[in-house]
């Protein structure tokens, strides 16, 4: 179950399963175009088979980008990319409002026994450039199962505000488009993933855009090759938690169609208010499988693999 940890400096770090020869992920921090709102990535990722689960500059959204962290909307500025949404008026090209997250530095990059590490050390940035937080985030592989066919990837993220007055967490949906919760750690599925099954705990299908649940599965079928693949999305327990005991205040941003994406909103119906010098912490656990896995595998899976 050795991993392999390659780092181009100033680019990219990927991390190899050996026995398989499969490169799992590629953790990109180099910057790229700013009306994308550069900010690191990971794509692309793939199922310890080699299938892959991420999609890169889409033709529909040129800064969906594998999986990455983002702030759609925050304190007027978009750290998402793209137009900006404004209530009355749909999408709009606002250059002035696209921010960035930039890399400082990594505290460690290491791949033993079975796990790799990723942390670094990040600042959020308005179009201005001035520095409105500070980010340490730790990225880590573990759960390498090849009888499972399976590995999990958990990414932490303590957010700090560095401004003198709050930071406000919002999203489309808050600012008046329903449906279109989107901000926080962001999937985007390749386009082969359209129409694929979404399912949590609770729910098999339907609408789940809105909903609440400890996790939540996508399943997709692969172009190019035979077989599916399932992406398994999970809350840490250590993140906050609001209202009744085991219920929490996120909620799942997910389509199947007209493209495949999942996100655990930060702000889905109100917005989220960061004091100065308070800090967001948030886990979650992604867990990427071959096969088309239903809810008893996905049960099994996670009580074996507690957090």
């Amino acid at each position: 179950m050795t991993l392999a940890l390659t780092h181009a400096h100033g680019d990219r770090i990927t991390v190899a399963h050996e026995a398989t020869g499969t490169e799992l992920f590629a953790y990109v921090y180099r910057p790229e175009a700013a009306w994308e709102a550069p900010k690191p990535y990971l794509h692309p990722v793939r199922t310890l088979s080699g299938g892959l689960v991420t999609d890169y500059r889409p033709n529909d959204h040129r800064w969906h980008k594998g999986l990455q962290l983002t702030a759609s909307h925050l304190s007027g500025q978009n750290l998402w990319g793209g137009n900006t949404y404004v209530h009355g008026e749909g999408y709009v090209a606002l250059p002035e409002r696209i921010g960035s997250m930039a890399h400082v530095a990594f505290e460690e990059v290491a791949a033993a026994d079975g796990r790799a590490v990723i942390a670094e050390r990040l600042t959020w940035h308005p179009y201005d450039g001035g520095l409105w937080a500070e980010e340490e985030r730790r990225i880590e592989v573990s759960d390498v199962d090849p009888r499972a066919g399976s590995w999990s990837l958990t990414w932490t993220s303590a957010v700090t505000n560095r401004r003198r007055e709050p930071l406000r967490f919002g999203s489309p949906t808050t600012h008046g488009r329903p449906a279109a919760g989107y901000t926080g750690l962001f999937w985007r599925g390749p386009r082969a993933f359209r129409d694929g099954r979404v399912f949590t705990a609770e729910a098999d299908g339907g609408d789940l855009m809105g909903s609440q649940a400890p996790w939540l599965a996508y399943v997709g079928e692969h172009d190019g090759r035979d077989g599916h693949a399932t992406v398994v999305f999970e809350h840490a327990p250590a993140n906050d938690h609001a209202g009744e005991k085991g219920t929490h205040p996120a909620h799942w941003f997910v389509r199947s169609d007209p493209f495949a994406a999942v996100a655990p909103s930060w702000a889905f119906h109100e917005e989220l208010v960061l004091d100065p010098g308070e800090t967001l912490s948030r886990g979650y656990r992604v867990t990427i499988a071959d096969g088309a896995w239903d809810r008893e595998q996905v049960t099994a899976h996670l009580d074996r693999h507690t957090w």
